[in-house]
């Protein structure tokens, strides 16, 4: 057996030994999807940083799997959210980058018609929600509604003001600052009320009017701990006042997230839904770099992507290596890691599967069901791919090439190719494409075809 699939089936063999029970039959699974915004790997507690208040997450991913090289699809929000809610790589599904916020509501997104895991599930009898942070277009077309969902709490922008429900931009005169805050298509206004903790009231009364003679999807996006960088006093209080300013913050926020969670769990227990309930947990990308979130007008530093190098909008690890778990009893046991890497976009067919076992994810999805994976009975993905402005990467088994990798303050790169081992060198520390040209000229011609299968201009 070649070194590298031995590897892989030797870090199967753990999970593949309990995951193979039989998946419960009856009633088709309920799905509730979370997904955080610019939270790093470091910014739970189950992760191994001690600083961390997580207990509901880390209760989560105890029940379940937990995913230690679960990759988002892109490292920034719209693109890696396109990749959850359409199984396909964010070039193949059409939204690239962040999309604009404008307070004139026409801001094109996903297609007209796109087949999206709502619309799936929709087809299937499930009713469907969205909740939190959309940012995949404001246009008629791209709204939540119109992508699947039957009813909508939340925001097109790519941020809001986590108090006054305000999207702002400052910079040339006069900026942008608009109100966008809507129940379906009717604006709405919760003013003051704390973004997190009106998501997580949203979210249990939605679940309170749920039975078990309809399945239900409940996709759930918080805002936070993305820019603005605000959690109410009790949050903070949770932190020594000694800690980093902004560090403290940020924690705060993941905090009444994570409170967030614990309010969900218990509401599917309390209505005895929780063992027919399968609750997925990620983060959009990596932890960012970006000034607007900092308290001192320098790089942020209040998130952590620990141990891998990198943050948001670059492809380095750090920008889309998210913490990610899964809970689905009577598919997987409790108390599972999962060491080899998976992609965001595998959700849509793993999710369909386990609602319809007769289903096939359609032809132009990308992603793959995961549980035969998990249970050892099919290889993980063979090379795996992101784009990025004028970067490209691909991982193939342990080697990862980036294409234009990213600079950061403090990590700044005049490198144009850089070639790592990622089971020798996690935090890719070392370029080793001088040693190995071979291989560089190998991993860049799959670049290179994927942008063609993709529909994206090389770079």
């Amino acid at each position: 057996m070649p070194e590298p699939l031995r590897r892989d089936f030797l870090k199967m063999v753990p999970l593949a030994a309990v995951a193979s029970a039989q998946p419960s039959h009856g009633a088709a699974p309920n799905f509730v999807v979370i997904v955080t915004d610019d939270q790093g790997i470091g910014d739970v507690g189950c992760y191994g940083h001690p600083e961390v208040r997580t207990p509901n997450l880390d209760r989560l991913a105890a029940s379940g799997v937990r995913f230690t090289q679960w990759y988002s699809n892109a490292p920034i929000c719209s693109a890696s959210r396109a990749a959850i809610l359409t199984g396909q790589f964010p070039d193949r599904a059409g939204v690239k980058g962040a999309l604009t916020s404008e307070p004139t509501w026409n801001v094109p997104g996903l297609r007209a018609g796109e087949i999206t895991l709502p619309r799936l599930l929709a087809e299937r009898g499930y009713r469907t929600a969205a909740f939190g942070k959309w940012h995949l277009g404001s246009a008629p077309p791209s709204r939540p509604m119109s992508q699947g969902f039957d009813e909508f709490f939340g925001w097109y922008s790519g941020w809001l003001d986590a108090y006054s429900h305000r999207y702002y931009q400052l910079g040339s005169p006069p900026g942008k600052i608009f109100h966008d805050l809507w129940r379906n298509d009717t604006e709405v206004f919760e003013e003051p009320a704390y973004m997190t903790e009106l998501l997580a009231h949203e979210a249990q009364a939605f679940l309170a009017r749920q039975t078990s003679q309809k399945p239900f999807l409940l996709y759930l996006a918080f805002g936070a701990p993305h820019y603005s960088m605000m959690a109410p006093k009790k949050y903070l209080d949770r932190f020594p006042a000694t800690m980093d300013r902004d560090r403290r913050m940020h924690l705060a926020m993941v905090a009444a997230v994570d409170d967030a969670v614990g309010g969900i769990l218990n509401q599917l227990k309390q209505q005895g839904m929780e063992e027919n309930t399968v609750v997925w947990f990620q983060s959009d990308n990596g932890a960012t770099r970006e000034v607007r979130a900092s308290s001192d007008g320098k790089p942020y530093h209040g998130g952590s992507n620990a141990p891998y190098r990198g943050w948001k909008q670059g492809l380095f690890d750090g920008g889309m290596h998210v913490p990610a778990m899964l809970r689905a009893p009577g598919h997987v046991k409790a108390n599972q890691v999962w060491d080899r890497p998976m992609m965001s976009m595998d959700l849509l067919p793993t999710f369909l599967a386990l609602a319809d076992p007769s289903a096939k994810a359609p032809e132009h999805v990308d992603g793959r069901d995961i549980l035969p994976v998990l249970r050892g009975e099919a290889q993980p993905h063979e090379s795996i791919y992101w784009s990025f402005e004028k970067q490209r990467a691909v991982r193939s088994g342990d080697w990862k090439l980036i294409l234009n990798p990213p600079s950061y303050p403090g990590d700044e790169l005049t490198d144009t190719v850089w070639l790592s081992n990622l089971e020798a060198d996690p935090g890719e520390k070392t370029n080793l494409a001088a040693q190995h040209p071979d291989r560089v000229k190998e991993m860049t011609a799959k670049i290179r075809a994927w942008e063609r299968a993709v529909h994206l201009e090389p770079e």
